[in-house]
């Protein structure tokens, strides 16, 4: 057995400390924590390299549907992996992703292409590059329409590209001079609207903001982008019925292109397969990731209209084709392992078993407010949001104990055999899509003692 594989030995965790860097995350911070070696997972729980089982309850990091090690998917992997690994799309075709584009064009209406990349962050890339180079193929030499408007609290991915568009200071202040200019105005985050009005005037307000924005640089703006019925990594921030729709009508409005990510809210998160048709708001481009492969692969995909597409076609030299692929692009292993996926949702009604789910979680998620340290709560399909707040108060709750509130969470979770992926003070319950029943009423049973715990030890 090669070494990497012999955790009985019982130093992996410290080889980890030794030689691995971790995604948003404090590294001092992480070499004090004693944080779980998962080795397997089974359905919906992950397992430690001590036997521990922890039910996941983020479906790590938002992208698991099915639970862990589900046959047909792994099936699917093991076929493709024995006839065709790799074979790029420079130049040549390969079945898996012709498969898969077909199957995704006639999921999302209004959509006629499908151009492949690796991840959220890179299918925002290509959505922001179609978006620009559209407007330059279309209008040439008099084209002006370079500028993008983006929502507060967006958040897109890590790349440049991603970053510029889902500016969040905390996280990309040491980037901001790499970025570009992107217009932001303000996006329905209610709970925090700090304005003396309500609701309904707030939201009004943020649509006029972006009236304002389109009207002040009428045929300068090239796209608004946002994402798509709700904000997750902002502050799991979900839009108010209407507001969508109302930026679509706005887009149209002007001729501004409206670009969507979908890569996290996408595919049953919300309660829908597209949520853009459930917010009655039709885009021009769109992202998807995260869960089209179930969370078992990388693969991300930017499905473009017939419209924007056909801005592309031209004679060779003009250069108007699309400047843009990576490697993997298309992967077959990928492809294969999404088809597999995508299959699965239709023969298991997966989105009448979420929106069964999701009613559940809305009839639970009642029992938090008792709590004095729970500012808000926020729901929609398969995502849910407690907001801990200092009791009798709106400031955030950051500290406890001298800890971190994000580490006092998922450290009184793990404690409990569940696995939480806090936003700071926000705790995010986001659940595999196909979680059954009796495990999501665990997962709400222990992030109540979770919140329980919390909130004795600030009294």
């Amino acid at each position: 057995m090669h070494e990497y594989y012999a955790y009985k030995n019982g130093n992996l965790k410290t080889r980890d400390k030794t030689y691995v860097w971790h995604p948003y995350t404090q590294m001092s911070d992480w070499l004090r924590m004693d944080a779980p070696v998962i080795v397997k997972g089974e359905g919906f729980y992950l397992i430690d390299d001590k036997g521990n089982r922890y039910l996941d309850g983020v479906a790590s990091m938002w992208c698991n549907v099915w639970g862990h090690s589900r046959r047909e998917i792994v099936d699917a992997i093991i076929e493709q992996v024995r006839v065709l690994q790799h074979s790029t799309l420079f130049g040549l075709c390969n079945e898996p992703s012709i498969v898969l584009a077909e199957l995704l064009v006639k999921m999302a209406k209004g959509m006629g292409k499908v151009f492949y990349s690796d991840d959220g962050s890179t299918a925002m890339e290509v959505a922001i590059k179609m978006a620009i180079q559209y407007w330059h193929n279309k209008l040439g030499s008099s084209n002006k329409r370079r500028e993008i408007i983006a929502l507060e609290h967006g958040y897109h991915g890590d790349t440049v590209g991603a970053m510029s568009i889902g500016y969040i200071e905390h996280f990309f202040k040491p980037y901001q001079h790499l970025l570009f200019k992107v217009r932001h105005v303000p996006s329905p985050y209610l709970y925090r609207k700090g304005r003396e009005m309500g609701d309904a005037d707030y939201v009004q307000y943020c649509i006029d903001s972006l009236e304002h924005e389109l009207k002040a640089n009428e045929g300068r703006v090239a796209a608004v982008v946002m994402e798509s019925g709700a904000q997750i990594a902002g502050g799991a921030i979900v839009y108010p019925d209407g507001y969508q729709r109302e930026v679509s009508r706005l887009c149209k409005r002007y001729d501004t292109l409206l670009v969507l990510d979908e890569v996290a809210t996408g595919l049953g998160r919300l309660g829908s397969m597209v949520e853009y048709i459930a917010q009655d708001s039709m885009p021009d481009i769109v992202a998807f990731g995260k869960m089209l492969t179930a969370g078992y692969l990388p693969l991300a995909a930017t499905l473009a209209s017939d419209e924007i597409f056909n801005a592309f076609l031209g004679r060779y030299e003009e250069g108007k084709h699309l400047f843009h692929g990576h490697t993997f692009t298309g992967n077959p292993i990928a492809c294969a392992c999404a088809v597999a996926n995508l299959r699965l949702y239709e023969q298991e009604g997966l989105i009448s078993k979420v929106k069964s789910s999701s009613a559940l979680i809305a009839r639970r998620l009642e029992e938090f407010r008792c709590y004095p340290i729970v500012g808000d709560v926020r729901h929609k399909g398969m995502l849910a949001a407690i907001e801990l707040v200092k009791a009798n108060g709106k400031d955030p709750l950051l500290t406890l104990s001298c800890r971190r509130i994000n580490y006092a969470i998922m450290e009184e979770a793990l404690k409990r055999g569940l696995f939480l992926r806090p936003l700071g003070h926000i705790m995010l319950l986001v659940p595999p899509l196909a979680i059954g029943r009796e495990e999501l009423d665990m997962l709400i049973d222990k992030a109540l003692e979770v919140v329980g715990a919390i909130a004795r030890l600030v009294e």
